[in-house]
């Protein structure tokens, strides 16, 4: 029934919670799991007042997400799953909508929250878009 599976990802806990759920997929005919963690781009954009570290930053935020995406990626290896990694520069609901289309997933699995300031406030904006916006059926994990 879902035999491919998008995770987005940016490392909370709630993040690390729908990897459970991710599990439990496996017995509803999951083998694939496309863990993407999208570096957001507008954080990037206020670099631009400090050229000369732009390129630094961006390289160890790109290091920091390849060392935790192999953590996750043992467990679900471990778990019997193919995992494709993808970590992208952009607006996080736009490029999980836009993956969801070029790798023909069958359900998105992600967090309700992520790491922001107003996570407590309402459904995070990130999830919330893309339950607005999807195609195919979205799961989303709750604190």
């Amino acid at each position: 029934m879902f035999e491919t599976i998008l995770y987005p990802t940016d490392f909370s806990d709630v993040a690390q919670k729908a990897l459970t759920y991710i599990d439990r997929l496996k017995s509803s005919g999951a083998t694939t799991v496309i863990i993407v963690h999208v570096i957001d781009a507008r954080t990037l954009d206020l670099l631009v007042y400090a050229p000369a570290h732009y390129m630094t930053i961006e390289k160890d935020l790109r290091e920091d997400a390849e060392n935790k995406m192999a953590i996750v990626r043992k467990h679900l290896e471990k778990s019997g799953f193919d995992v494709i990694i993808r970590i992208e520069i952009g607006i996080p609901a736009d490029v999980i909508l836009q993956l969801e289309k070029e790798e023909d997933v069958s359900v998105i699995v992600l967090g309700s929250h992520g790491k922001s300031n107003i996570k407590e406030m309402f459904l995070g904006s990130v999830s919330e878009r893309v339950i607005r916006s999807a195609l195919k059926p979205v799961l989303v994990v709750k604190r």
